[in-house]
């Protein structure tokens, strides 16, 4: 690492109020291993895109908004998949945190693994990390590969750490009929989720169609042109299986 290690950056949100608490500088990360069937940022996947950033590059960028992010605002990366980045991520992390900035991380998870030299980098990350917002795709490893192209393993085995070390874990999870919306499968989510000893948020994000548009752009094939939204009946409950109220922090 140093100051040739660069990140790349698709794109920025500079008042993002989704990822995190507060207003925050959102940068979203180039490059993604996962092939989620419901993914609407298609355009993240390619490895090789996105715009050349060094650390300092983006924070002097992100510094700029920070009048706007108040008390509970700050940074976050998102991606793509942004543990990609890791190196990048260290360092970038190490400048906000020097100047007092509330810093999360948004990740799949799916780069995880106790494998050197990625375990020890992603320890040092996360002694600048604030807050992890952690997608879980599916509970079941099986549907999960054939839902994401990847096993969960890596996946549960993050949150699982996370909670050893108490690191403050928002989880998400996209209901998607056919696929996710299985009462079986959101109770083995929440009983995993409930031995979890960090979490501060668990939200349910309804499937949707929003970036369906750039599969047609990029002559990707998209799997999902069948199924609708979910209802509001089923949104319930799923919010009720997974016990969304028990983990509300606003």
């Amino acid at each position: 690492m140093g100051e040739n290690t660069v990140g790349y950056v698709h794109s920025i949100e500079t008042f993002g109020s989704l990822d995190g608490p507060g207003i925050r500088f959102v940068a979203f990360m180039q490059g993604c291993r996962m092939r989620c069937e419901f993914c609407h940022n298609p355009d993240t996947w390619n490895m090789n895109g996105g715009t050349a950033y060094t650390p300092q590059e983006l924070f002097d960028k992100a510094i700029d908004y920070r009048d706007y992010w108040g008390e509970e605002g700050g940074i976050t990366v998102s991606g793509g998949e942004p543990l990609l980045h890791i190196d990048f991520l260290i360092e970038f992390f190490k400048l906000a945190k020097a100047e007092g900035i509330h810093v999360s991380l948004d990740t799949c998870g799916q780069p995880f693994t106790y494998d050197q030299p990625f375990f020890s980098r992603f320890e040092e990350l996360m002694k600048y990390t604030d807050l992890v917002l952690m997608d879980i795709k599916h509970i079941d490893n099986e549907i999960h590969k054939q839902y994401t192209m990847h096993p969960n393993t890596s996946i549960l085995d993050m949150a699982n750490y996370l909670s050893e070390i108490k690191v403050p874990m928002w989880l998400r999870h996209v209901l998607v009929p056919e696929r996710s919306d299985f009462d079986e499968h959101l109770e083995k989510l929440s009983a995993f989720i409930d031995q979890l000893k960090s979490v501060q948020k668990v939200e349910v994000l309804p499937y949707h169609k929003l970036g369906v548009y750039k599969y047609k752009e990029l002559g990707i094939p998209y799997k999902l042109e069948h199924i609708d939204t979910p209802t509001a009946e089923r949104i319930e409950n799923a919010n009720r299986i997974l016990k969304t109220h028990k983990y509300q922090t606003a």
